[in-house]
């Protein structure tokens, strides 16, 4: 069973917004899309670009700011070119305010 841990409060994440949060070195963008809560690694997997500054767009995707690659914010999926591999997702727990994210492993 995944262990669950406390990384965020849901005020800090705003409504079609954002929020980088460490976890053990490893850097996970929090989104807010219409009130539910995704994570994902923080990192485009074509250059390394930070995808908690990129664009939200379509509803669930995110474009890197380097080169416009476009991952799926709830799956981490690798939705255009130049990006082919999926960056990593994570499960999210919201438990009253408090925002838990599948420990990374």
């Amino acid at each position: 069973m995944s262990e669950f841990i406390k990384v965020a409060t849901l005020d800090e994440i705003p409504l079609g917004g954002s929020k980088l949060v460490e976890v053990d070195y490893l850097r996970i963008a929090l989104f807010n899309l219409d009130g539910a809560i995704y994570a994902i690694e923080d990192v485009c997997t074509h250059d390394g670009g930070p995808l908690v500054e990129g664009t939200v767009m379509n509803g669930c995707e995110v474009m890197c700011p380097r080169h416009g690659a476009r991952f799926d914010i709830r799956t981490g999926e690798a939705l255009s070119f130049p990006a082919f591999e999926a960056t990593n997702a994570y499960a999210v727990i919201v438990d009253g305010n408090d925002v838990l994210i599948e420990q990374p492993t």
